[in-house]
């Protein structure tokens, strides 16, 4: 199972171990991530769940679709070139060690 590290506005942070093919969304609810609300429950209709990919991990998570960049225009936390809506990025071993940052 790969570890996740979501990184806190507070400067705090969280890491677990997520099963593979879990959205990130449901692991860091989980693991009690304050700040992803996934309001519509990974739906993909409401920008909750917004998270930035740490750069070095950018490439591997891949690029938002163009779905998820319309929706997070619309996110009250302004998105970044990296920003992913965590609904959508699913675990894998690939992805062992994957650092998400947490919009204040």
């Amino acid at each position: 199972m790969p570890r996740i590290h979501w990184k806190l506005p507070d400067g705090g942070h969280l890491s677990d171990e997520v099963a593979d093919g879990i959205n990130l969304m449901d692991a860091a609810q989980f693991a009690g991530v304050s700040g992803i609300a996934g309001e519509c429950g990974g739906c993909m209709s409401c920008a909750t769940c917004h998270v930035v990919v740490d750069e070095a991990w950018a490439a591997r998570v891949g690029p938002a679709s163009e779905s998820e960049r319309l929706l997070l225009e619309a996110s009250p936390t302004p998105a970044q070139a990296r920003s992913r809506l965590s609904c959508q990025i699913h675990a894998a071993p690939e992805l062992d060690g994957l650092v998400l940052f947490v919009p204040a």
